[in-house]
């Protein structure tokens, strides 16, 4: 019996195996010169498992556990079941809570600094005033969860759930919300200067004074919303869907491709060129009349001897004038909104061009990096389909014709042909 314990301590000492798996290895002397492949094969599997998404929950069971008053966390979080566990002020800087099971958690104040909560159910926890500062949310769910105050700075909540979510006041700057759900979300006097919102929905969220200069908002749903005082300076908000927003007050200084149609309220500072409002028409005023009616006839206000006839010659004059006028100026913004639609329905295939890139590139990052762990090379094409897709989404911000669109779909073109090239090699 001696004889045989001691290779099995070896393998545990060496490989990290459990004891399970310990005590699955032959006895005797092949058992022995087995460490070394038993490694390489572990130290694969341990890097598939940990970029591998799991049934949230299924880690650690932790339900309930009080980790306030200083009280040491696991070291090992993926996944672990912490519903209803008191979590105030914990510190999960770059920890990885990867598909952990938070229902209910109280994560009040808590510092999630660079923290990973990719496929995590966050649904109704607190996390107010929390630091969630570049935490990696993507396809996390936190619906009806409170986060009040948050610090949210480029925190990643990419496909990510949080219908219902309290955020008010909370600050999102250069957050990415791309593809998220806010639905019926608070909203309230929150910050998301320079957010990433393509596609995002986010239908009757309250967005009272919330502010969102420079947001990139190009096919965001904002149908029965309630604007009133945002700030929209800059932004972009081609193919957003106002209808049935209230924009009351809500002010559009400088900002791209609105869209007001069926938005309820009075906006201010609507650029010309806004879709749905009366700036891009001209105000002739309500005029006033300087005659009298006497039997059908319209007399000048001066009628009298040949001052008349001079005025009536002048009258005649400026109506001609001014109809020239109206003439040429209909003619002139015809021909820009004609321009000005041929454009943007080129710029929207452009832009969706772009998007489908970054799905691709999207669908494809958990394969690629799976292959990446397990071969520990660089590829040299995925890093080109990054930076073409990068060169495009620049190409599409910069462009203001048509002819400066090709620079996007030479970068698209580029960024699938590299794409192409990964994805032949990982089969």
């Amino acid at each position: 019996m001696l004889r045989r314990s001691i290779p099995l301590a070896l393998v545990c000492a060496i490989t990290g195996l459990s004891v399970l798996t310990v005590l699955t290895v032959p006895a005797g002397p092949a058992s022995a010169a087995a460490p070394s492949s038993a490694s390489a094969a572990h130290t694969a599997h341990t890097a598939h498992t940990a970029s591998a998404p799991c049934k949230p929950g299924s880690g650690l069971k932790l339900r309930g556990k009080d980790f306030t008053g200083g009280a040491t966390l696991p070291d090992n979080l993926r996944c672990a079941d912490l519903t209803n566990a008191k979590l105030d002020e914990a510190d999960f800087t770059q920890k990885d809570l990867s598909g952990a099971l938070l229902h209910n958690a109280s994560m009040k104040e808590a510092d999630f600094t660079q923290a990973k909560l990719e496929y995590a159910d966050l649904t109704g926890a607190d996390l107010s005033k929390a630091d969630l500062g570049q935490m990696h949310a993507k396809h996390a769910v936190l619906r009806n969860a409170v986060l009040t105050d948050a610090k949210a700075g480029q925190a990643e909540f990419p496909h990510a759930d949080l219908t219902g979510a309290i955020m008010a006041r909370a600050d999102l700057t250069q957050a990415d919300l791309t593809d998220a759900t806010l639905v019926d979300a608070d909203l309230n006097e929150a910050t998301l200067g320079q957010v990433e919102g393509r596609n995002a929905d986010f239908t009757r969220a309250k967005m009272r004074e919330v502010k969102l200069g420079q947001a990139k908002l190009q096919f965001a749903v904002f149908k029965g919303a309630n604007l009133t005082e945002a700030e929209f300076t800059q932004a972009e908000l081609r193919g957003a869907d106002l209808h049935g927003a209230t924009v009351q007050d809500a002010s559009f200084i400088q900002a791209d491709d609105v869209n007001l149609t069926g938005a309820l309220g009075e906006p201010k500072n609507v650029p010309d060129d806004a879709v749905g409002s009366t700036s891009d028409m001209p105000d002739f005023g309500s005029g006033t009349d300087t005659g009298t009616d006497t039997g059908g006839g319209v007399l000048p206000a001066t009628t009298t001897g040949g001052r008349g006839g001079l005025g009536l010659v002048l009258v005649i004059l400026s109506g001609l004038g001014l109809s020239l006028t109206l003439i040429l100026w209909g003619l002139s913004y015809r021909r820009r909104v004609e321009r000005t639609a041929r454009f943007t329905a080129a710029r929207r295939t452009a832009e969706e061009d772009v998007i489908r890139l970054g799905e691709e590139i999207d669908a494809l990052d958990f394969d690629y990096k799976v292959n990446h762990m397990t071969a520990g090379s660089v590829d040299q094409d995925w890093r080109r389909a990054l930076d073409a897709y990068e060169a495009a989404k620049q190409a599409l911000n910069t462009a203001q014709d048509i002819p400066q669109l090709g620079g996007v779909a030479s970068a698209v073109y580029q960024g699938r042909d590299a794409l192409g090239r990964v994805r032949s090699r990982m089969r």
